[in-house]
């Protein structure tokens, strides 16, 4: 795929300016509806590049929604107009395009060779892309989502390190802001791999960056229940018992509760030989996953 559409990257530098429009604020973290409808109020008035860089990410809003079909059919629409497009239209395209084949949101069952294959090409061209075109931020996307087509943690953990590096070495503000969900994507990896030393090292810096950013307190609580649940496998047990505890009476004030605090609390107490508190929280972990 990626030599058939090679064409591209010859026009980058004699068509549109890489910085069309910004989409941050079109989104509504956690409700892909009011987000796509924000965009399709936007689309009203955007033009060129701008309508195409809606489009991507409405078709994104369709992924949050695990309507991957639908995604590719709003995709194809501006298949056409991609050609032409300045470097940061491209590379969204190529990147949602690589994201409708593989990404955090699909089943296992639909993580074929083929769709991981297929996924790979849109993501090396829009890293080509971005590269090219020096847009920092994107380039981090792009590189942490080829840890949803090299699946195998030392794959992950290569693909994670790549982007840290990108982040570290940028200048650019939507590079930097990638920090904190880089780290916990490294902190991730080294768990995955029982590196759980290194892994609280990333964790505890990924929530160091969250609190610092001032981070919706959703992101906050996630960040501390990967330090404490890294805690637990080290040995910390009273130490990731107070954390969970605590995010479980702030997730059940928010009206936000989690069953996988739930879920660390009945290991945790089963650790401590507490089976009635345990079996407890097992049961409160279940009727949350229905």
């Amino acid at each position: 795929m990626v030599n058939q559409f090679a064409i591209v990257l010859t026009l980058l530098l004699l068509i549109a300016p890489a910085h069309a429009i910004d989409v941050t604020n079109l989104w509504e973290p956690g409700d892909p509806a009011e987000s796509e409808a924000r965009m399709l109020a936007a689309l009203e008035t955007a033009q060129g590049d701008g309508a195409l860089i809606i489009h991507t990410q409405i078709a994104r809003t369709y992924m949050f929604r695990k309507d991957f079909d639908q995604a590719r059919e709003i995709l194809g629409e501006v298949e056409s107009e991609v050609a032409m497009a300045g470097p940061e239209a491209q590379a969204r395209y190529w990147l949602e395009l690589g994201r409708s084949y593989a990404s955090h949101q699909h089943p296992p069952s639909s993580q074929t060779n083929e769709n991981r294959a297929f996924a790979r090409d849109a993501y090396q061209m829009a890293l080509a892309i971005t590269r090219d075109a020096g847009l920092d931020g994107l380039t981090i996307d792009v590189l942490h989502m080829f840890a949803f087509v090299d699946t195998k943690p030392a794959q992950q953990l290569s693909w994670t390190r790549k982007a840290l590096d990108a982040v570290l070495e940028s200048d650019q503000s939507a590079a930097r802001r990638w920090e904190p969900s880089i780290r916990s994507n490294l902190g991730e990896a080294y768990f995955d791999l029982e590196q759980y030393a290194q892994a609280l090292e990333q964790f505890q810096r990924a929530l160091a960056l969250r609190e610092h950013y001032a981070a919706p307190p959703a992101m906050v609580r996630d960040a501390n229940w990967h330090v404490a649940r890294t805690l637990r496998k080290l040995g910390r047990l009273d130490r990731a018992l107070k954390i969970q505890q605590r995010l479980a009476d702030q997730a059940y004030a928010a009206n936000a509760q989690r069953h996988y605090i739930h879920d660390e609390l009945s290991l945790l107490y089963a650790a401590l030989d507490d089976p009635d508190r345990a079996r407890h929280f097992a049961e409160h972990s279940a009727a949350l996953k229905h």
